[in-house]
């Protein structure tokens, strides 16, 4: 008794303790003289009593208590951790007159399972709370653990996942080739990265970016793969947004040069206005191309787009009046109308009703219903009318100018466009179907 590590304490069947040696003086902190008489409910904590009552009515049945695990009271009030083996003593007669305790500290052993258990919930928390799906497969490549995250997203259970079963929720038309990828990366030891859809709980597919590396011991061996799964749906959706942008710009900077040069090509260059009237239409393209990209190339208002283009005008825009309702117009067709509406603007500055101060241009359109009553055959009307100018007379020939404002919008609207070249002062006039606006 004397020489175990362990604390041997005899007890009477009241509690009373008649023994006890050097290592209960260890583990308790009370030394013989003070503890022998005492009951051994001393070293109970309050809301362990009934502990000793369950011990005592097996022992007086003649019961073995088996180990368990409990915590007492050390002599300055402390607590330890303990494990607790209880065995009758009998009499010659085979009568139970007393018990044997016996206790080994477990101290230690408890803190580091704390420590194990506060190490596991960190990491739970952790692997649980990370944006990404994340998971750890044997050396081979078995999956044996998922975060909370991946069976969130993709509604499954460990039994379904487990092993190669991570199968199930990736996409037809990709799952070969990722599993010829990462069974390489596996084999090779080297780090895998693909990128790939997952469904989700929902029947939604999302693209991840995935990527695992594998865990060696101290000799180098692979032991485990540590593997995240990142979704890049939006990032990815991001980039394809770009890179069609990037596409559009280049289209309509081809676009726009092309129209450029057709105004440099087909402009009379002998005249001597050449330089001067080749700006002013580049300028109405500006105009036209600030308003779009305000707009992120989406439709925009027929108002906005004549307001670009009647800037120009400087004090003459208060010659001008607009009416009209709220139509959208396409990029396309915004284009069109804005270069016929610089022209005329430019023409009636120069010859027509706004080189008179007493002169006026009215700017009117509709939106109007198709006999029919079907919507895509509704009927879009736009007018250009100059009165209060010089007399007006009809041009000798046709020149780019006329080009602009009739054969471009007839062209990219199928437009009937009608030029009068009354004395009263210069109309034009575009009819064509609302849905080429769009």
């Amino acid at each position: 008794m004397e020489s175990s590590d362990d604390a041997i304490v005899g007890k009477t069947l009241d509690g009373t303790i008649l023994s006890w040696n050097a290592a209960a003086e260890r583990v308790f902190g009370w030394p013989h003289d003070e503890i022998v008489g005492r009951n051994i409910r001393t070293l109970i904590p309050q809301d362990r009593q009934d502990e000793e009552d369950a011990i005592i009515a097996r022992i007086r049945q003649g019961l073995r208590m088996p180990t368990f695990e409990t915590v007492r009271l050390r002599k300055d009030g402390s607590l330890v951790d303990i494990a607790v083996t209880v065995s009758p003593l009998l009499d010659r007669d085979g009568k139970v007159v007393a018990a044997s305790k016996i206790a080994r500290d477990i101290s230690g052993q408890k803190a580091t399972q704390r420590q194990l258990a506060e190490s596991e919930q960190r990491f739970r928390l952790l692997a649980d709370n990370i944006s990404q799906l994340a998971w750890i497969a044997d050396s081979e490549g078995s999956i044996f653990w998922y975060n909370k995250r991946w069976f969130d997203y993709t509604g499954t259970t460990l039994e379904d996942m487990k092993g190669w079963g991570w199968q199930s929720v990736h996409h037809p038309d990709y799952v070969e080739g990722v599993v010829a990828r990462i069974s390489a990366c596996f084999r090779s030891g080297a780090d895998w990265e693909d990128t790939f859809p997952l469904r989700s709980a929902k029947g939604e597919w999302r693209w991840f970016l995935s990527r695992a590396k594998p865990i060696r011991d101290a000799d180098g061996a692979i032991i485990f793969w540590f593997g995240t799964n990142t979704d890049v749906t939006e990032m990815r959706d991001a980039e394809q947004r770009i890179e069609l942008l990037l596409q559009e710009v280049n289209h309509r900077s081809k676009n726009m040069l092309a129209i450029i040069q057709s105004l440099a090509r087909r402009s009379d260059a002998s005249r001597p206005d050449f330089i001067e009237r080749l700006e002013q239409r580049i300028r109405g393209l500006a105009a036209n191309q600030d308003v779009l990209v305000r707009r992120a190339w989406s439709d925009i208002p027929v108002m906005e787009m004549i307001e670009a283009q009647l800037r120009s005008l400087g004090e003459q825009r208060a010659q001008v009046s607009c009416e009209g309702p709220d139509v959208m117009l396409s990029p396309g067709a915004a284009e069109a109308l804005a270069m016929a509406l610089h022209e005329m603007g430019t023409n009636a500055l120069k010859y027509g009703a706004l080189s008179d101060p007493g002169g006026r241009v009215t700017i009117s359109w509709a939106r109007e219903p198709a006999p029919t009553g079907e919507e895509d055959d509704a009927i879009f009307r736009i007018r250009w009318c100059e009165r209060g100018g010089p007399a007006v007379e009809a041009p000798q020939h046709k020149g780019f100018g006329t080009r602009i404002i009739v054969d471009v919008p007839r062209v990219k609207l199928s437009a009937n466009v009608t030029t009068t070249y009354d004395v009263a002062g210069f109309c034009w006039q575009l009819e064509c179907r609302a849905a080429e606006l769009d």
